[in-house]
């Protein structure tokens, strides 16, 4: 029962430094080949790891283990040569000691490649990685830095945005003050981060081809999308140009008033989607869903509270007529409890709504309404 323990050089520095034809096996020549390695480049991290081979295979003796050191180093400066190179000098110590179990010692993360090979031609019992103390920070980092420049969804995340804001920064410094430069690349990797962060790319990528699938499907969806978003585009218009008539307001006053604005078109334009996707849910043989059916009321009920809040600061401010019923003021307070009261009825109404409708079919709908006794 032979323990192979194999120095990996997958550079090929040791074969280079030496001259010395590989594969190398057996403790006397790995020390003479240590002498001549360190001799040819003492700085040479190799040096580390022919000795940390020699360590493990004195340890494994002193153990009673049969242990066998041993030395590869690529033999070409390419990749899939390299390994090639090495896979050869591997069967040649397999064929020589038949080992009943290996041991691989490296000293960097590009010699961790070769472990497959030496797997696909001897068990491995385990993996020595040899760092120099004095650059154990150093070599880390470079490892990291490694991985996260070869992966290429960390780069487009990350060095894309630094570096178009580092080419944006001196045009923003020549045209603007630096405070201005400053905060305009801060929000241009603030947006890119976010981007990513929230799966908005995901989204994006994904909305030509659902838009292509909604065309060829005939969904009455894609029309009311559209006039979704246009209702939503009148809405934030109205809402800024309500906003900008106010003069000497407070920035908080015009959030108010371009809420109270806008909400009413926003409000429209969302039920204007809901109801074109509870159609689709109609045509469709499964039924409706109780969701779909529910959606256009908690619309139109959140409108409701939210522009009930905007109307009662505006109240407080006197940015609006108050209302009178019967000859009676209505306070903000009181204005603002009818409001919620009014959307806490129309969610029920859904919910009430959708737990006696869902599930029915286009010919259902249409049957109950032709037919009132249900036969």
């Amino acid at each position: 029962m032979t323990t192979l323990v194999i120095c990996v050089d997958r550079s090929g520095t040791i074969g280079r430094a030496t001259n010395v034809p590989m594969p190398v096996a057996g403790w006397e020549a790995v020390r003479s080949l240590v002498t001549d390695a360190g001799l040819a480049d003492p700085e040479d991290a190799s040096v580390n790891c022919l000795l940390e081979a020699l360590r493990v295979a004195r340890d494994l003796r002193d153990e009673r283990e049969d242990a066998v050191v041993a030395v590869v180093s690529a033999e070409s400066d390419a990749p899939v040569g390299a390994d090639r190179s090495i896979a050869s000098q591997l069967d040649d110590l397999a064929d020589r000691y038949d080992p009943s179990a290996a041991i691989i010692v490296v000293d960097s993360a590009e010699d961790e490649r070769v472990l497959p090979i030496v797997e696909s031609r001897m068990p491995v019992d385990g993996v020595d990685r040899v760092v120099v103390r004095q650059a154990h920070d150093l070599e880390s980092t470079y490892y990291l830095l490694k991985q996260f420049l070869a992966d290429e969804q960390l780069r487009s995340t990350v060095l894309v945005p630094i570096g178009i804001a580092l080419l944006l920064l001196p045009v923003l410094f020549v045209q603007f003050s630096p405070a201005t430069a400053l905060a305009g690349v801060a929000g241009l990797l603030g947006a890119a981060l976010l981007y990513k962060g929230l799966g908005v790319d995901r989204v994006v990528a994904g909305m030509p081809e659902r838009v292509r699938e909604a065309l060829y499907a005939g969904q009455v969806s894609v029309v009311t999308y559209v006039v979704a978003g246009g209702l939503s585009l009148v809405g934030g218009f109205f809402g800024v140009l309500a906003a900008s008539e106010l003069e000497g307001a407070t920035i908080a006053v015009e959030v108010m008033e371009f809420t109270y604005a806008a909400v009413p078109w926003l409000v429209v334009a969302g039920v204007t989607a809901a109801v074109g996707r509870l159609l689709d849910e109609l045509i469709r043989d499964e039924g409706i869903r109780t969701p779909y059916l529910n959606l256009p009321f908690v619309i139109v009920a959140v409108g409701l509270v939210v522009r009930g809040f905007a109307g009662y600061f505006l109240a407080q401010e006197a940015m609006i007529d108050p209302i009178r019923v019967g000859g009676m003021g209505v306070t903000p307070g009181q204005r603002l409890a009818a409001f919620i009261l009014v959307g806490v009825v129309v969610s029920l109404v859904g919910v009430k709504l959708a737990s006696n409708v869902g599930r029915e079919t286009l010919e259902e709908v249409i049957d109950g309404e032709g037919d009132p006794d249900g036969e």
